[in-house]
């Protein structure tokens, strides 16, 4: 890894965590949270995203949402924009996950919007990409992340592409116990600072990319020894602070 590139870990909890079990659960975990390396945040749902900024006010821990609409407002009933987020003091937020482009409806078009707007608004966006079991037998990961990264990156100033922190998260990984080998995932992160390159040489070596799909403490530290993967966005093992801490701790 190198030296310029900060190790980022990322807990998505999707939809679970109370209120109150979001407050538990960083009671249990602020105490073992770095006071250096590795980036740590938690994205947990948006009732608890207020509450867990008070709470991780005093440590490095960041905040991020799982979610956000383009606009900053209007008639889009359900959903939050990025200057909401902001105002309780949320810094990033989660964009693309395998969830929102299978369950609604997300395509890479609407997120060529969201990332920039995320940008201007100050968040930080962890844009996922990723394939599915069929376009990987298919022989079709690279031309699939190519797509993805190159249409949900189009609107992104060279300047500001180094802010945006890219997940790869192969879609036959996530919530199955699965877990890409580490040279698969080396690969895959490989192509996609590759993609960067091709784009904005001196940025390549800037932006961080990591890996999610069933990272778990007995995994975690393996797949962070890959020369390219800069850190892990973390679901299921995610939701117990024992878990989370020890993940942290191997990408320190």
């Amino acid at each position: 890894m190198a030296p310029e590139r900060t190790p980022y870990i990322a807990a998505n909890w999707k939809m679970n965590k109370t209120i109150e079990e979001a407050k538990a659960f960083l009671g249990a975990f602020l105490p073992k949270a770095p006071n250096d390396r590795p980036e740590v945040v938690v994205c947990p749902p948006f009732l608890a995203l207020k509450a867990a900024v008070e709470l991780c006010a005093q440590s490095r821990v960041r905040v991020a949402a799982q979610n956000m609409h383009e606009e900053s407002a209007g008639a889009f009933t359900g959903e939050v924009s990025a200057p909401m987020l902001r105002e309780i003091g949320v810094d990033g937020v989660i964009l693309g996950h395998s969830e929102r482009r299978q369950h609604f409806n997300e395509n890479d078009e609407a997120l060529a919007r969201k990332v920039p707007a995320a940008l201007a608004a100050g968040l930080e966006p962890i844009l996922c990409v990723g394939e599915t079991e069929g376009q990987r037998d298919a022989g079709e990961t690279h031309s699939v992340l190519s797509h993805q990264v190159q249409i949900d990156l189009a609107e992104v100033g060279s300047a500001e592409l180094d802010r945006v922190v890219i997940a790869y998260e192969p879609v036959w990984a996530i919530g199955t116990g699965r877990t890409a080998t580490p040279e698969q995932a080396q690969d895959a992160v490989l192509f996609i600072r590759n993609l960067v390159r091709a784009r904005e040489e001196g940025v390549a070596e800037l932006i961080r990319i990591v890996y999610g799909g069933s990272v778990n403490p007995d995994n975690a530290a393996e797949l962070m020894a890959q020369p390219d993967i800069d850190g892990a966005l973390v679901g299921g093992a995610s939701l117990e602070a024992e878990d989370f801490a020890a993940i942290v701790a191997a990408a320190a």
